[in-house]
């Protein structure tokens, strides 16, 4: 085997170049992208090396191919060493003391611990927040997170959080490959922010004339002919870690230049397509037998690992003595279950190991090998029974630790051979994961299992049952479903399991998934197979009653609860009954039914089982949304306190992340916008498996959007709420999407899209015939017939809304009537009616309340009064201007205000707290929230109804505040 230097980085100037301009000028998020063995951690490592000594703190941290049930591990491992840089425990932010528990390393120097909260999603964004206010303290920092594609989901949403909200001095750095993946590494929620330098550095493969170089630094040689590059070049493909391992394979006494067949010939020896595995075994074979022992202990392993376990696992005969694995000889000869190394051959090899550069050092004291293409050749390449050996002795030292990590006994067990043993600590670990929130890893887990075909039959059945419920009653979906629908293609499962399977399956589709197209009938399907289990089937029946999902009618609704609530009146199941009465509860309340409040205070909310607590958390989670839709805002507010303490108290994940997002909506509806496109997007963020949570979500963000001017936002935020596949959305949201896109269309003057789309949208709405739905839409509805001169088709819709809500608990949809009736009056003319008309609906909004929609009932009456020659009009355009500024909607504001300048009034604009002669006034921080997202003048003067000579002014006036020179340097204002 040959000597060869330590290989140098090698066509990457202009990647190096770019990730330490990056890390130099934080905050950054640096994504580094390629393929196993392209050199991503060397490009991170030569950049930090480039920094000056002491000038920041550098935190690593790893992801693993296996890991345990630990969120947020490998930023916690990047944070233990920051003891030194970190300031008094009283300068930091008393926040940063929710870490104790996570890094009992830096206990001593974090303020006390706070109070718990009672609400994980607080209580896990408090840790988010800790973790940012202690990088905050640290300084100047750059974490690095090296194979982000290993990376748990909850490690990924705070990755996210940092990378959206970074400190000023924090660079982020992570390494990731793509293998195939086609979203974006931090998931698709992950949304640069403008103020943050966002950079991908893609590492490709070498030319020949980079292997060329790499080649000839290793063997410090300039001659190697072209014929050898280029074999060399065809054989690694460029991958500079597989160059880097077959040069190192090759003979010290290499040809000279003279032969260059030799040459080829020395590269053809490594093998193909064994190329990688040849060139580790070379280098094993230079490695005594202790050094290789512990390198194929390592392999075993996997993960990097401390020196007693890999000495257990190599076969150290002190490991497999039978003393070692009696823990009260262990207790007496006070060493842990791997044993000590008697004779020091098993640390011998190692150090040996390591000093050959086979293995290497990683944080914590553990060691494995640098690249996982080295780890699987080396195992690879140990005999089938003394790989079985290992894995058996890497499961008995596991298994006497203090904390069996029950991940790692079930892959030791499978591989070896102990079906008993890997069914057992496999689902064992499934478990314990589902306990501690981490359903990902779950679903992992028992997905591995059933994909593997050696399980045997009598266990499937179990774990598709395990896994199926785990989807029912957490957040993660998507590979769940894709595994169910492959199980019950096949015909192992009973027709009992085969129905609850497919049950859980359509219900997961049909709210995680919010994909009801693809659930509903898979429900269906269930239903037929569980005439034997009227327990089970009830709870489908009163699934499919949810009138909220399905073209069905709300007749064939009702006639589904109905049937759901035979059945379960003949079962002796207090869970089921209190099921199918949330069902009943929310159909009531949804559909603005008089009697819903009474249904809902049958709700067995004391109930000391769980199970039955759990199904009431549920009614309230969505009593709270329905009655949210309705215009009961109070009542919605009551229902969210005591949903989200019941869903504590059970453990009721997914009701509890629809409740947040629910109240998103109410926020919005109720006129609490500060703050509220940070918080809606926050959420999003955590949502990016869970469709039907970020609806709401993508809803508000898209009003906020149009009230904003921001119109191919809005755009994108409507399809995303539903009306990119309406029949298949939640429709109350897609209703109300619908009708945000409606008054888009007419603020833009395009009449007949608005038409096309409001005649569309009540199609959908009279199918189902919910009527109470339509308050975001039967007004913007009206104008766009009547402004298209079909005003007999807005008569009739007036006419019909009416009709459909007489009768119905929902006050919003009464004052959206009114609000319809003033429009349609306003196009017949009728002007002095359409006044009354809004001036109605501006009553009962503002006593909802709903201060938006009062202000655009307001800016009605005022338009009416002003076709009267009313001088009282003047006033009601200031009122609703004025209304719209507190809010924040600042294209609506501009309306009324070009209203107000066109008779003749002048309205001043509202200062705000200006803090010094540079400060930008609101006209100008209108104008340059609108160029930072990208607008021209001309759209600017089409949003804000200013000339484009004004805009041209103010855009010159925020540069020069700013001390800017070009208008991609603006960012949006605070």
């Amino acid at each position: 085997m040959s000597i060869v230097p330590p290989p140098p980085l090698v066509g990457r100037a202009t990647e190096l170049r770019t990730l330490i301009d990056a890390v130099t000028r934080p905050p950054a998020v640096v994504l580094v992208e390629g393929e196993a063995g392209i050199g991503k951690t060397r490009l991170v490592r030569a950049a930090l090396d480039r920094l000056p000594s002491g000038d920041r703190a550098v935190l690593l941290g790893y992801c693993h191919q296996i890991r345990e049930p630990f969120p947020y591990g490998p930023v916690f491992e990047a944070l233990r060493d920051i003891r030194g840089r970190l300031p008094a425990a009283h300068r930091l932010n008393p926040v940063t003391g929710a870490l104790r528990d996570h890094l009992p390393e830096l206990a001593g120097a974090l303020p006390p611990s706070p109070q718990p909260l009672d609400d994980p999603r607080a209580e896990r964004h408090r840790v988010f927040r800790a973790i940012r206010a202690l990088l905050a303290a640290v300084g100047p920092a750059v974490l690095v997170v090296e194979d982000l594609h290993w990376a748990d989901d909850g490690t990924l949403d705070l990755l996210r959080f940092l990378a959206g909200q970074p400190p000023q001095g924090l660079a982020v750095v992570a390494t990731c490959r793509r293998d195939g993946v086609t979203g974006p590494p931090l998931g698709r929620a992950y949304r640069h922010q403008p103020d943050t330098a966002s950079v991908v550095v893609r590492l490709t493969p070498l030319d020949a004339s980079g292997v060329a170089s790499l080649a000839g630094a290793l063997l410090e040689r300039s001659d190697l002919s072209p014929g050898f590059v280029s074999r060399l070049h065809e054989r690694t493909a460029g991958i500079p870690f597989v160059v880097e391992e077959l040069v190192r394979s090759l003979p010290a006494a290499l040809p000279g230049a003279d032969d260059p067949d030799a040459l080829d010939r020395a590269v053809d020896r490594a093998g193909v397509p064994l190329l990688l595995r040849e060139a580790m075994a070379e280098r094993m074979a230079g490695l005594s037998p202790a050094a290789a022992g512990a390198v194929r202990a390592a392999a075993v392993l996997r993960l990097p690992a401390g020196e007693q376990l890999i000495t257990a696992v190599g076969g150290d005969p002190a490991a497999q003595d039978p003393a070692a694995q009696d823990p009260a000889a262990q207790d007496k000869a006070g060493r842990g279950p791997a044993g000590p190394d008697p004779d020091g051959s098993g640390s011998a090899g190692l150090a040996e190991a390591l000093r050959a550069g086979v293995l290497h050092e990683h944080p914590g004291g553990r060691y494995g090998f640098r690249h996982a293409l080295a780890q699987q050749a080396v195992y690879d390449a140990i005999p089938g029974p003394e790989r079985r050996s290992a894995h058996v002795r890497a499961m008995a030292a596991l298994a006497a630790t203090d904390a069996p990590p029950l991940v790692q006994l079930a892959f030791h067990a499978r591989q070896a051979g102990d079906t008993d043993a890997w069914v057992r600590h496999g689902t064992a670990a499934a478990q314990q994961a589902a306990a501690l929130g981490d359903t990902a890893l779950a679903v992992e887990v028992v997905e591995g299992m059933l994909d593997d075909p050696d399980l045997p039959v009598r266990d499937r059945g179990p774990l598709v049952l395990m896994l199926s419920r785990f989807a029912a009653t957490g957040l993660s979906h998507q590979r769940v479903v894709r595994l169910l629908r492959q199980v019950l293609r096949g015909d192992f499962l009973s027709r009992d399991v085969r129905g609850e399977v497919r049950l859980n399956l359509g219900v997961v589709l049909s709210n995680q998934a919010g994909d009801a197209a693809a659930g509903r009938p898979e429900i269906m399907a269930a239903l037929a197979e569980l005439t034997g289990r009227p327990t089970l089937a009830a709870r489908g029946w009163a699934s499919m009653a949810m009138p909220e999902w399905g073209a069905e009618s709300l007749a064939e609704h009702a006639q589904w609860m109905a049937r759901a609530e035979a059945l379960v009146a003949t079962a002796d199941n207090p869970e089921l009954s209190a099921a199918v009465l949330a069902n009943r509860a929310s159909f009531e309340m949804t559909t603005g039914s008089p009697g819903a409040f009474d249904v809902a205070a049958r709700l067995p909310a004391g109930d000391p089982r769980t199970g039955v607590r759990r199904e009431v958390a549920r009614a309230y989670c969505n009593l709270h949304d329905s009655a949210t839709t309705v215009g009961l805002y109070a009542a919605a507010e009551r229902f969210a306190r005591e949903g989200r303490r019941l869903a504590v108290e059970t453990g009721a994940q997914y009701p509890a992340f629809l409740l947040d997002a629910s109240a998103i909506r109410r926020e919005w509806l109720t006129g609490r916008w500060d703050g509220l496109r940070d918080r809606a997007a926050s959420l999003g963020e955590s949502a990016t498996e869970t469709p039907l949570v970020a609806v709401d979500l993508w809803l508000v963000l898209g009003l906020l959007a149009l009230a904003t001017g921001e119109w191919e936002e809005a755009v994108r935020q409507f399809h995303r709420a539903g009306l990119d596949a309406p029949e298949a959305r939640n429709v109350p949201v897609v209703t109300a999407a619908a009708g945000g896109l409606v008054d888009l269309h007419l603020a833009r003057g395009a009449t007949d899209e608005a038409a096309a789309e409001a005649e569309a949208a009540v199609a959908r709405l009279r199918r189902k015939g919910v009527w109470v739905w339509g308050a975001s839409l039967v007004p913007p509805a009206v104008a766009a017939f009547a402004r298209a001169g079909r005003l007999e088709t807005a008569a009739e819709l007036v006419d019909e809304y009416a009709a459909g809500i007489a009768g119905r608990v929902a006050p919003a949809a009464h004052a959206a009537l009114d609000a319809a009736r003033g429009a349609l009056a306003a196009a017949q003319p009728r002007h002095a009616e359409a006044a009354a008309f809004f001036a109605r609906a501006r009553e009962a909004y503002a006593a909802l309340p709903q201060p938006y929609a009062a202000a655009r009932a307001a800016e009605g009456e005022a338009r009416s009064r002003l076709a009267l020659g009313d001088g009282a009009a003047a006033a009601g355009f200031r009122e609703a201007a004025e209304s719209y500024g507190r809010l924040g909607a600042t294209h609506d504001a501009a309306r009324c205000r070009r209203v107000l300048r066109d008779i003749g009034v002048d309205v001043p604009l509202p200062r705000g707290g200006r803090r010094g002669a540079g400060a930008l006034s609101q006209r100008e921080r209108e104008v340059a929230r609108l160029v930072a997202l990208g607008r021209t003048n001309r759209e600017i003067a089409d949003v804000l109804f200013l000339s484009t000579r004004t805009v041209e002014t103010h855009v010159a006036t925020v540069l020069r505040k700013l001390g800017v020179r070009s208008r991609t340097q603006i960012a949006p204002p605070a």
